[in-house]
């Protein structure tokens, strides 16, 4: 079996760089060992969004007669996770057509590179045949990462997969880390009635986020009942029990906290063990496929895109990454006009669906100043927004970052109703280069604020833009 290019994982980078490649005229393979559409589509990104929807739509239910309607009703646990499972299985399948249409063959198995341009396929039931490939790109993705403390049982210390298919909704649950797994599950449970601690070694919680999100969020989790322990570490864990205990160390000492479950959500972990990385010599560093700009590792022939590469672990960033590998590799072959465009890192947005949502993308302010920037810093609140008020959901801001020499947009960070809709305007305004000057006089819609309004006039009129001392930022608000 020979082929131009073989993806190894058909998540959202490997699929995207199978379809890409058969556009751009390479017969095509895929490599998959369990289901279409890898994680993200399975037991990640997509089939969590449901689960949130289930969550948010519970909430509107408790909260009806703050609209001025009578409702009532309570979940169904397991018919929210049956659900949610519905809604990846009807994603697998479009991922599968898309293979179809493309003509790309789909190979079922466990592959392993067994010298250049070879790969070794075994089959669930022990059978083994080899594929041969001029390009074999790499997107085998993540796994959730474990602690020493922390081993997975999938029972009582779990990990996302289990999350989303628990039997029972438990009473209680400890989860431990505070990145985007984490805090979604957090919203999604402490919604449907499950008493939630989560447990964060660093100082402040979604601690890559820019301070004044982390204060945000906390400030709402507390508010709804969230437990929430920084600067902490969960040192042991006793399963031995009906629950959990977990051995807390604090800045003021050691307590212990029990539960029903713990969720692990201490990061993701790439899958390259056992995949003939090193029969090859392909290079690796802190666990990571290393690779150049267009995704080529130090081997001819062999490349890394995804949670398996250095860049973020994000799914719209696999998809670019295998678009730009493909590309590079057609360009080299003839079959595309010109090289492809690098990926620019800092140009990265990210979203995270807990409620109130998250979305930022470019440099913090500490970032920013870090870097020797002297920046206008604006902030807006969304208890000033007429829309969000109308919508029920006035908690929260959006905060824009500016080198005030020349107006560049350095960074945007929103946490409110919605916001992961609004971060595309920044990452296309800063591709686009665009400055202060020219958002400011870009008109958007209604509804807005009079207070805002007023602030927009005086902006307009030549008064001060924006600063620390004036944080409005109306501009930024879309219906």
């Amino acid at each position: 079996m020979a082929y131009d290019v073989v993806v190894l994982g058909s998540g959202p980078g490997g699929y995207v760089a199978a379809i890409r490649a058969s556009q751009l005229g390479f017969k095509t393979a895929v490599i998959e060992k369990e289901s279409l559409g890898g994680i993200c589509l399975n037991w990640g990104c997509i089939p969590t969004k449901a689960l949130l929807k289930s969550a948010q739509v519970f909430e509107y239910i408790k909260h009806a007669k703050e609209f001025g309607i009578e409702a009532s009703g309570a979940p169904q646990f397991d018919s929210v996770i049956k659900r949610s499972r519905g809604v990846a299985d009807k994603m697998s399948k479009g991922v599968q057509f898309l293979m179809k249409k493309n003509k790309i063959d789909v190979i079922m198995g466990y592959g392993k590179l067994v010298a250049k341009g070879k790969l070794e396929v075994t089959a669930t039931d022990g059978k083994a045949q080899t594929v041969e490939a001029k390009h074999i790109i790499i997107a085998t993705g993540g796994r959730s990462r474990e602690l020493p403390t922390m081993k997975i049982d999938g029972k009582k210390i779990i990990g996302y997969r289990e999350a989303m298919v628990l039997p029972q909704m438990p009473k209680s649950m400890i989860v431990v880390g505070s990145g985007a797994i984490g805090v979604e599950f957090a919203y999604f449970y402490n919604s449907m009635g499950t008493k939630v601690t989560i447990v964060e070694f660093m100082p402040r919680i979604v601690p890559v986020e820019d301070e004044d999100i982390s204060k945000e969020l906390e400030k709402q989790y507390k508010k709804n009942g969230i437990t929430i322990m920084t600067s902490s570490e969960v040192t042991a864990v006793d399963t031995s029990g009906a629950g959990v205990k977990a051995t807390i160390k604090t800045a003021s000492g050691e307590q212990v906290l029990e539960a029903d479950v713990l969720l692990s959500a201490v990061g993701v972990a790439a899958n390259i063990e056992g995949i003939g990385l090193e029969t090859l010599g392909v290079k690796t560093d802190k666990g990571r496929v290393m690779v150049d700009k267009f995704g080529q590792t130090n081997i001819p022939g062999i490349y890394a895109i995804g949670d398996c590469s250095p860049g973020q672990a994000l799914a719209h960033v696999a998809s670019k990454e295998g678009i730009v590998c493909v590309e590079s590799i057609a360009y080299n072959e003839n079959k595309y006009h010109h090289q492809p465009e690098p990926i620019d890192y800092n140009n990265i947005p990210g979203c995270t669906y807990c409620v109130p949502e998250i979305a930022s993308v470019g440099y913090t302010e500490k970032a920013a100043r870090d870097a020797g920037y002297d920046i206008k810093v604006g902030k807006f609140p969304l208890s000033a927004s007429g829309k969000a008020s109308a919508a029920g959901h006035p908690e929260g801001f959006i905060k824009v970052i500016f080198d005030a020499k020349y107006g560049e947009w350095l960074g945007t960070h929103m946490i409110g109703y919605n916001v992961t809709e609004m971060i595309a305007e920044t990452v296309t305004a800063r591709k686009l280069e665009t400055t202060y000057h020219e958002v400011l006089n870009a008109i958007h819609p209604t509804p807005q604020s009079v207070k805002a309004s007023r602030m927009q006039s005086k902006w307009l009129t030549g008064r001060r833009f924006i600063s620390e001392k004036n944080p409005c930022l109306q501009y930024l608000f879309k219906s």
